[in-house]
């Protein structure tokens, strides 16, 4: 296998001009992570139009949404990691292990989150609130969510694959497919539409996985037909445990990061039901409005990310350096119009979100209290996937437990405690800070790493 394809020629991520590559790899993520941030917020903004009762729900029902990200995500991250790597050092039989691997990991936390649906969400809500209305719509939309979640755990892998040999053009139309189907479905199946019932809160989430499934099964096709630099075979699906290993070594840290964010987003909002659940209403809305700044963000790291890896395997890291800078100042640039906007129009943006006056006196000083830490995250967030495309994927893990769990969590009870719910919104910039001081600090140790490397 590796004779076999000595001829084909350098890929692109070798040799393309950083700034020209670099577009081209992350400009078509970061518009199909636009779309997604688009339909989540779309499927909150409908939620909405039900009931406030309706909106902290589906905000309660994040954490376990998160960990279907967390597992689905840090599995995809591994498999874009090694497969990138694998290809720049030419060693492409490694790479079709990674592809076969990551899709059996992929199948195998389907399974896992469809028992976790069947059995778990119940305890879940029973734990978070006493408010049966909001129990009710929070058991409906995560037990459909998460019995359904093969599909996100097949669409992240897909996708994956083609965003690890450089394809991201193809991967963004998988996603643009996805997001299209899930907002035309929305207000069909939440409000009704011809022989289709109104289901409420529960059409919400019907809507998601069906377009999560069908966005998987574009990408499976496209893979096959195209993907010319791994070849995918039913038979070949099963673990093998050195790459595994390695998945799991770049990965697992992705998981623990998106994990401790559904343990700080369960206990924020045990924090903010202390002063009602208008509040929880609100930290929902923030979430699904940050998204439109921090999902860019994420496509930029998507394209960055194989990049990277691919020329550390080449041992190029002149290449390496030039990457990681103009993708820092992309991500800060993205990240302030951010902070504009929830500074200048956060009466608007809650707005979409059919806010009652309540919901917007909590809403606006939130909203401006928590964006300043936008600009210090957008490079905290490369900085952390630079250290995963590397190889030292612990430093992302050190510097995530640090700000959500040593300084966010304890930073918002205690500011809890004076009674005044703004104060509590401090703790995001508060936490920033010291993920920023970390992230320097490993960031510096990670380059000269790959200096050594080079």
């Amino acid at each position: 296998m590796e004779n076999k394809r000595e001829h084909l020629p350098e890929n692109k991520m070798g040799v393309a001009p950083i700034g020209p590559l670099l577009a081209g790899m992350a400009i078509p993520m970061m518009i199909s992570m636009l779309v997604q941030a688009f339909y989540n917020v779309i499927d909150s903004i409908f939620v909405a139009q039900l009931s406030e009762d309706a909106l902290s729900a589906v905000s309660l029902a994040f954490p376990l949404q998160n960990l279907i990200i967390a597992m689905g995500g840090g599995i995809a991250v591994g498999i874009n990691a090694v497969l990138s790597r694998s290809l720049g050092e030419k060693r492409f039989d490694a790479a079709n292990k990674a592809a076969h691997t990551g899709i059996f990991l992929s199948i195998l936390g389907g399974i896992i989150f469809a028992l976790v649906g069947l059995f778990l969400v119940k305890p879940f809500f029973a734990v978070m609130t006493d408010d049966a209305e909001i129990v009710s719509y929070g058991v409906d939309y995560a037990t459909i969510c998460l019995v359904g979640s093969m599909g996100i755990f097949m669409q992240f892998c897909f996708e994956r694959l083609l965003q690890s040999t450089g394809k991201t053009t193809l991967s963004m139309i998988t996603q643009l497919i996805g997001a299209v189907i899930n907002i035309i479905l929305d207000p069909i199946f939440i409000f009704g539409w011809g022989p289709v019932p109104a289901l409420g809160v529960a059409g919400a989430a019907y809507a998601t996985i069906i377009g999560q499934i069908i966005a998987a099964a574009v990408a499976i096709v496209v893979n096959v037909k195209c993907n010319r630099e791994i070849k995918l075979s039913i038979k070949e699906i099963r673990y093998d445990k050195e790459i595994g290993r390695r998945i799991f070594k770049i990965g697992f840290p992705s998981m623990l990061m998106q994990s401790v964010g559904s343990v700080m987003n369960f206990c924020f909002n045990q924090v903010l039901l202390s002063f009602s659940t208008t509040a929880t209403a609100v930290f929902g809305a923030y979430f699904k409005l940050q998204s439109f700044v921090f999902m860019p963000i994420f496509g930029l790291n998507n394209g960055m990310v194989p990049i990277i890896a691919y020329n550390y395997g080449a041992k190029r890291p002149d290449r390496v350096k030039k990457t990681i800078k103009l993708t820092i100042i992309t991500a800060v640039s993205i990240m302030a119009v951010g902070v504009v906007a929830f500074e200048v129009i956060p009466e608007v943006l809650l707005g979409f979100f059919n806010a009652d006056e309540n919901m917007m006196r909590l809403g606006i000083p939130a909203l401006r209290i928590i964006a300043p830490h936008f600009l210090l995250a957008g490079f905290c967030i490369i900085a952390g996937s630079v250290c995963q495309a590397i190889g030292n994927p612990k430093y992302s893990l050190i510097v995530s437990i640090c700000r959500q769990l040593v300084v966010l969590l304890p930073a918002a009870w205690l500011l809890s405690k004076t009674g005044v719910l703004d104060y509590v919104w401090l703790s995001f910039p508060i936490a920033e800070i010291a993920s920023l001081i970390l992230s320097t600090i490993f960031l510096k140790k990670t380059l000269n790493q790959a200096r050594n490397h080079g």
